[in-house]
């Protein structure tokens, strides 16, 4: 009888062990992909503003889409649900905002005009994310 026990106390360990290293392994990955995350909104931002104030890398080819890339990682990454709708707003305005100021070139908004596109451009494709991840969950609902 013994043996037995000694059997059953060492599987269950070995279950519990591995019940704990999953649980680790999974925080990882997600502490992996939060942080992808946000390297991800740092460099597209940190894009949008140097393709803003250099027109070399402006006028590079796959500015636009490297920032609609990172933005659509960013949408798929980084936003929580408590988050969602404060982020919607906030990107309808930033469109807003970003379509009035094509209109409106003075010189002292040189850089900034650039700037706010590219923003748009990177913050829009983290929107269309999340709208349709917000679509998709009301039609399940």
């Amino acid at each position: 009888m013994l043996p037995l026990k000694k059997e059953l106390t060492t599987s269950f360990l070995k279950y519990i062990f591995h019940c704990m290293v999953s649980k680790e392994v999974e925080m990882a990955k997600k502490d992996n992909k939060a942080q992808f995350g946000k390297i991800a909104f740092v460099v597209g931002l940190l894009l949008a503003v140097i393709a803003g104030v250099v027109p070399q890398v402006q006028a590079y080819a796959y500015t636009a889409l490297i920032l609609v890339v990172l933005g659509l990682v960013v949408g798929f990454i980084n936003v929580a649900e408590k988050n969602v709708l404060s982020l919607l707003i906030a990107i309808i305005a930033l469109v807003m905002i970003g379509n009035a100021a094509l209109g409106v070139n003075p010189i002292s908004l040189k850089y900034l005009v650039p700037i706010l596109n590219n923003f748009v451009a990177f913050v829009g494709a983290a929107g269309l994310v999340v709208a349709l991840k917000v679509a998709l969950a009301t039609t399940k609902a």
